[in-house]
């Protein structure tokens, strides 16, 4: 059984899996409204892979003989100044998740709880390649700078990024 203690933070992260998924859907939805729909693709498919991993947390609470509690997502942004603002937000976004991964395995451990730790661990390895992903996109953008033919090719490689 879990402490409640770690059933606290566990559904406390469940919920900033799911605030993701919402900040993420709000920038496909920045994209489309721009025409830049390859933008808005990958945009679409990270909130559908954070909605995912809210999931994995659900499951996992259930699994271990805890109680999901839901509570308010918070209304995400809407509006930003540049793409290069978007993927900026998206990295410091993932950094943010991290931190909070981070402190829940260092929870775990402390209170040696192994099967969360355990768990988490699947988290602590993915967030190197979402912050990695999200830091080499914001590179690109910021390389095209105000090129409109590379901000295009960009949109276009963005646009065949299919679901996992």
């Amino acid at each position: 059984m879990i402490s409640k203690k770690m059933l606290d933070a566990l559904n406390n992260h469940l919920n900033e899996e799911f605030y993701s998924s919402y900040l993420y859907l709000s920038m496909a939805a920045y994209f489309e409204d721009k025409n830049l729909n390859g933008f808005a693709n990958w945009f679409k498919l990270q909130a559908q892979e954070e909605w995912a991993h809210g999931m994995k947390f659900y499951d996992f609470i259930n699994q271990t003989g805890g109680k999901v509690i839901l509570k308010a997502i918070g209304a995400p942004k809407t509006n930003w100044k540049s793409i290069t603002d978007v993927f900026k937000e998206t990295l410091a976004h993932e950094k943010h998740i991290t931190g909070l991964i981070n402190k829940l395995a260092g929870q775990a451990i402390q209170a040696k709880d192994y099967a969360t730790n355990n768990f988490l661990q699947w988290f602590v390895t993915e967030q190197v390649e979402e912050e990695a992903t999200a830091e080499e996109i914001l590179n690109k953008v910021k390389l095209i700078g105000d090129n409109t033919g590379g901000l295009f090719m960009l949109d276009r490689e963005l646009g065949f990024r299919k679901a996992q």
